[in-house]
């Protein structure tokens, strides 16, 4: 089962759940939105992970989210590999 999953990589440092959210509702309906952070000292890993509700809005975002420029970094963004 595909769970529709993004992974947004080379993100800002700034960046944080609610304005990753922000920046793929453009796109549809968004389920999940979660900057990756360090266990120890809580800061953004620089990369995390968008749900969206169809493969048709995932699509659409990896489309023109991809190589997007925010400030100053240019976004990766893919389908997500799964986790098996």
């Amino acid at each position: 089962m595909s769970t529709n999953r993004i992974f947004v990589g080379n993100l800002p440092w700034s960046t944080d759940d609610m304005a990753l959210q922000e920046m793929f509702s453009e796109f549809g309906n968004v389920l999940e939105a979660r900057v990756v952070r360090d266990r120890d000292t809580g800061r953004s890993r620089g990369f995390g992970f968008v749900s969206m509700s169809s493969i048709e809005e995932m699509n659409a975002a990896i489309s023109v989210m991809s190589g997007k420029q925010v400030e100053g970094r240019s976004l990766t963004v893919n389908e997500a590999a799964s986790r098996f």
